[in-house]
């Protein structure tokens, strides 16, 4: 098996740009992510819901908290029970929505009663991610994609998609759980290429390296995977 090398994953990275298409982030996220001081949180709260769920799940589940709720404060002194029923679609209600008042009330009581995470930015990457993943339910893949998605610090968030494709093309060790995963990609994927690749190899990872019967015939997959498909 050939030894992955920032250089290598260069390579990948530019491979799957030409199978698909470049990414944009400011397409995908906005120009300026700190224009409204929310957004963070809202990105938060998205990403929690979205754990362990399709992502069709998560949008309903999303546009249904903020919809019934007006503020970040109604929904952390929501009743349980109500919130429970309120993002049900997303699955794990119970977990989540815990998960959910965790964060705010950790948000608050760090800036002193506001809901914005601003504050990470002047933090550096690993403390930022330590300070999400302090709160219980928070765990590594959802601290990246906030960090990442709307501060632009470098960290390779990493979803089944992303773990999946890494596993069979040797990025990372058949036996590394999530958070090994993360800690392996985080030291191998160059700092720019944490979000286009992150975007990619779930591009990939829904097109041709699926969980069940992956479709092998594809020049990333000639190039790269070592999967019993190929």
């Amino acid at each position: 098996m050939t030894e992955w090398t920032q250089s290598r994953v260069r390579d990948l990275h530019d491979d799957l740009v030409t199978l698909y298409e470049p990414v944009d982030r400011e397409e995908a996220h906005g120009a300026d992510p700190d224009a409204n001081p929310g957004a963070g949180v809202r990105q938060l709260l998205t990403t929690i819901l979205s754990q362990n769920v399709a992502d069709q799940n998560t949008r309903r589940a999303a546009d249904s908290l903020f919809e019934r709720y007006d503020t970040f404060a109604d929904i952390e002194a929501a009743e349980q029970a109500e919130l429970e029923e309120t993002i049900r679609v997303a699955g794990l209600p119970t977990q989540k929505s815990a998960r959910i008042q965790r964060a705010l009330a950790a948000i608050r009581d760090e800036t002193g009663g506001a809901y914005s995470l601003a504050f990470l930015d002047a933090m550096s990457t690993d403390d930022a991610k330590g300070w999400l993943t302090d709160i219980k339910g928070v765990g590594p893949k959802t601290a990246s994609v906030v960090l990442n998605f709307h501060f632009g610090k470098p960290t390779m968030a990493v979803d089944t998609h992303v773990e999946r494709v890494s596993k069979r093309f040797g990025l990372v060790s058949d036996s590394a759980t999530n958070e090994h995963a993360h800690d392996q990609l985080g030291n191998l994927v160059p700092d720019e290429l944490t979000y286009p690749l992150h975007v990619l190899l779930i591009r990939h990872g829904r097109t041709y390296c699926t969980a069940r019967n992956p479709d092998c015939d594809n020049p990333v997959c000639d190039a790269y995977c070592t999967c019993s498909g190929c």
